[in-house]
């Protein structure tokens, strides 16, 4: 009986005829041989068949079905297509069966022999091989209901690999030839004094012509001024000339930075007192110029303001290049890492370079400044040859670029920056200017170890209990393993070490641990040095007595040896900058090597708002190994303790949303201003729009508590002031827009 795999395999040989499976076992070889035996052989069988039908009378089938004959060894029978009377010709008696296989074998080729299954395996195998070797990469295609092999028309090209993104390239800080610290704070210092000097006088030149406008508001009239427009206009040129011979280091700054093409604040200044002095002339020279009073007292005041922040910005520097001359090689460094701020190993290079490089409002100012500048030119042609009243343009162009040109923008860096200085030199630190603030301050993030939280004197050894050993041997073996460790216990177990008169024994295969502890061989022991529940965790048997939260436990060999009591005593300092970083909301990253400091510690022993990030010990061990390195010098800090460094930190955060603050509230100011006096000098109501009016209103703007540098007082005022010139510039920008629809 054939199997079911070998009569699946005989009927797909029939091709899908009628004629019933054959119920003999056929083997490999016999099914290949009859395979492979040709075209010919079928033909000859197909022959005898029908010779046989015509010659032998059709037997009645038998009980089971006809049975067919057995399978021969060269080839199998197959059905062949019957021949009907149609196809056959009539005239010509029935061929023999000799005959028509006599003609058969002259029209075909030679019969081949049956084929073995070692030949079928070894031309396969052969075929294979040669397919392999010659096969090209890409096969023929097929149609897809065709076996006629497809060619390939067109030469296919791999498809172009991916371009990579380009990997963000680090910053990399660059270090110049730098001054000595000590020259650059002289150099600073005598500028400041050279800027400050000037101010006085120039405020008070400016706030002459101020008064008489104020007399005049209350409706009073003075003599030889009131309605005078000969004597307004000359003393308003005289005090705005007086005041610019005084603010000729704001004129040098301006044309210095346009030169590098760059339009700052300073230029705004100079550019507006220019025109407010071209008016000054207008107004004697153009008959049909309205008759208003110049806007010259708000130029003039303008560059009182420039004159202020740069002696600012000069008195910041000089405190911060004297902190910084104190010492050539300051105890430590605050720098910036992945994580965030980090002390390190104290170095003055690169400092000078960081603390001149360009602060984020100068960066501002040089986007905006000419958008303001050119909208002010462009407002003050629609208001005054789109109306028609050309001789107008000067008043029109001043009184816009005056109110744009806010007196705020020259003090959003220097003020702040002066005032942090100032606060830095008595806390015995230095930032490098808005570039080391950022640094320092931008991930909101410092990395403490263990001498931040407990410096010298804070950890104090209570007590030793030793178990069977020489307290000598105990403790220079606890000292060689705090060493080892380079944690906040090396300095109490040196001075144990030096009472007992001990040594420093060769630590081998030192190694941390997660669960509070270490591990090393010396002198050919292991030793074992942690915390209680680190060696309970090592099987290592305790006394039941001890119960000490805080205690240090000495093994050796898996035998305990000694119990040090360990004492943490907390400091009001690092309490008072724990605080303050929490109020900043400055995350401390603890990266303790004392297994005994973690967060739970620092609960029980400061405040217990304290929250600190844990890092795994792998990352712990990383970034304090971090403040062996020497990075650029973004801070110095010349005070041991936690104090310095979170002053430096927290400070430098607090000056970079100050200086944020102030930029955005003063290109606020500016867009607003710059609007309110478009719509008015285009309505063309100047009794609104005096000088004495635009000078309170920039006078506003300037007391905002971020650009003065006050980071706690004036909050409600700020508010309301704020508060009522958004909804005033709101107010006009809705009524131009009613009025130009025509409502």
């Amino acid at each position: 009986m054939a199997s079911k795999d070998e009569r699946e395999f005989d009927s797909g040989l029939t091709g899908g005829t009628d004629v019933p499976a054959l119920e003999e076992d056929f083997s490999l070889e016999e099914i290949l041989a009859e395979y492979g035996a040709g075209r010919e052989q079928r033909l000859m069988e197909a022959v005898e068949q029908e010779a046989r039908r015509e010659t032998e009378p059709a037997a009645p089938p038998a009980e089971g079905g006809a049975k067919k004959p057995p399978l021969q060894t060269e080839a199998r029978p197959r059905p062949a297509p019957q021949v009907t009377e149609k196809t056959a010709p009539p005239q010509k008696p029935p061929a023999q069966p000799e005959d028509l296989l006599e003609e058969l074998r002259q029209d075909l080729p030679p019969s081949p022999h049956p084929i073995t299954l070692e030949d079928v395996v070894g031309s396969t195998v052969d075929a294979v091989m040669e397919e392999e070797a010659q096969e090209p990469l890409l096969r023929p295609r097929r149609g897809l209901f065709s076996r006629k092999r497809l060619m390939e028309t067109e030469e296919l090209y791999a498809p172009p690999e991916p371009e990579e993104a380009p990997e963000e390239i680090p910053e990399i800080d660059t270090i110049g030839p730098e001054p000595e610290l000590a020259e650059a704070a002289a150099d600073y210092r005598a500028e400041a004094k050279r800027r400050k000097h000037p101010i006085l006088a120039a405020v008070l030149i400016s706030l002459l012509p101020v008064i008489p406008m104020g007399i005049e508001a209350y409706g009073y009239e003075i003599r030889y001024w009131t309605g005078d427009a000969a004597v307004q206009s000359g003393v308003l040129l005289a005090c705005l000339a007086a005041v610019a011979v005084l603010a000729r280091q704001v004129f040098a700054k301006a044309f210095g930075s346009l030169l590098q093409k760059r339009c700052t604040s300073e230029l705004l200044a100079v550019v507006s007192a220019v025109v407010m002095a071209a008016d000054c002339v207008a107004r004697l020279v153009l008959p049909e110029r309205s008759a208003v009073p110049c806007y010259a007292p708000v130029g003039c005041l303008a560059l009182v303001f420039a004159m202020w922040g740069g002696a600012r910005e000069s008195r910041g520097l000089w405190d911060t290049f004297r902190m910084a001359a104190t010492d050539d090689e300051p105890p430590y460094l605050v720098t910036e890492t992945e994580k965030g701020a980090c002390k390190q190993a104290g170095s003055v290079p690169g400092f000078y370079t960081t603390a001149l490089r360009e602060n984020t409002a100068a960066v501002w100012q040089n986007a905006l400044m000419p958008v303001v500048l050119m909208a002010s030119i462009v407002f003050a042609g629609l208001s005054s040859l789109g109306q028609e009243r050309g001789d107008d343009f000067l008043l029109n162009w001043s009184a816009i670029l005056g109110a744009g040109t806010t007196f705020a923008l020259p003090l959003c860096w220097g003020m702040p920056f002066s005032r942090l200085a100032r606060h830095f030199h008595k806390a015995g630190c230095a930032v490098a200017g808005w570039c080391g603030a950022e640094k320092i301050s931008r991930r909101r993030a410092m990395i403490l170890t263990d001498g931040d939280l407990f410096p010298p004197g804070t950890i104090q050894l209570n007590g030793v209990k030793v178990f069977g050993e020489d307290l000598s041997r105990v403790s220079s073996y606890a000292a060689s393993m705090a060493r080892a460790a380079d944690c906040g216990l090396q300095r109490l177990f040196d001075g144990l070490l030096r009472s007992e008169g001990g040594h420093y024994e060769k630590v081998d295969d030192f190694s941390f641990y997660e669960e509070g502890g270490y591990s090393a061989t010396i002198r050919g022991e292991s030793v074992l040095l942690g915390t209680a529940s680190f060696m309970r965790k090592m099987e290592v048997r305790l006394p039941g007595g001890i119960n000490l939260r805080t205690g240090i436990f000495l093994a050796m060999d898996r035998q305990l040896a000694a119990v040090f009591a360990v004492k943490y005593q907390p400091s009001e300092n690092v309490d008072f900058a724990l605080r303050m970083m929490r109020r900043s909301r400055i995350t401390p990253i603890l990266a303790s090597r004392d297994p005994n400091i973690t967060p739970a510690l620092l609960k029980r022993k400061f405040h217990k708002g304290v929250k600190v990030e844990f890092p795994s010990l792998t990352d712990r061990v990383a970034f304090s190994e971090a403040e062996l390195d020497r990075g650029m010098p973004r801070a110095l800090l010349f005070r041991e303790g936690l104090l310095p460094y979170a002053e430096a930190v927290v400070g430098s955060r607090r000056l970079c949303k100050a200086v944020r603050r102030a930029t955005a509230l003063s290109v606020l100011g500016s867009v607003a201003g710059t609007l309110l006096s478009f719509y008015m000098v285009f309505q063309g109501a100047y009794n609104l729009l005096t000088p004495l009016a635009l000078l309170v209103f920039l006078l506003l703007i300037a007391q905002d508590r971020h650009i003065m540098g006050r980071y706690r007082n004036g909050r409600v005022w700020n508010v309301l002031t704020w508060a009522t010139i958004v909804i005033i510039t709101v107010l006009t920008v809705v009524m131009f827009a009613l009025q130009a629809l025509g409502y």
